[in-house]
């Protein structure tokens, strides 16, 4: 009896492959869906990240020198005198394309006398200003942090002066 009972085992089936879809196909489907949804993840967060319009020398010179005046307590008057003196000279080279980084005090000033680009109270605040500086910066002037607080004013008033004058002129 057991030889008649093995006989009626037979060996396993292997499974059948009943799917109307090939395999590949459904492998292709998914690479290309996988691919368009990364694609559009990155189309949004692209413009999410809309690159923001440049900055004006006007607005970059207002935000260092606010940036700076916190810093009044913690610098000397001299390091003070030297970065507001930076950020004037750039902000003037960048709005009126003068070539203030690259001149003196003193050749900048005799430029300025025959310049419309400014008015005569922006001429003689300038004058003062940078008169102040070289004399902190060369003559070694024992200034203050009261002398560097009225320098910050003279290039916030300098700087936010000239956003009037623009202004009206357009």
């Amino acid at each position: 009896m057991s030889i008649l009972a093995a006989e009626e085992f037979h060996d396993i089936v292997p499974p059948v492959d009943y799917s109307l879809i090939p395999p590949w196909v459904i492998f292709v489907g998914v690479f290309v869906g996988l691919t368009l949804a990364g694609l559009l993840g990155w189309w949004i967060a692209r413009k999410r990240k809309r690159a923001q319009p440049p900055k004006l020398p006007r607005q970059r010179a207002i935000e260092a020198l606010e940036r700076l005046g916190e810093q009044i307590e913690t610098m000397t008057a001299y390091q003070f005198s030297i970065r507001v003196s930076d950020i004037l000279r750039r902000y003037v080279t960048e709005q009126y394309a003068l070539p203030l980084t690259r001149q003196t005090s003193v050749e900048f000033l005799n430029a300025l006398r025959n310049s419309v680009a400014f008015a005569d109270d922006e001429k003689s605040l300038l004058g003062d200003f940078l008169n102040r500086c070289d004399l902190i910066k060369f003559a070694r002037y024992d200034a203050t942090p009261a002398d560097s607080q009225l320098l910050l004013e003279e290039a916030l008033r300098f700087v936010k002066g000239g956003e009037v004058a623009v202004a009206t002129a357009h």
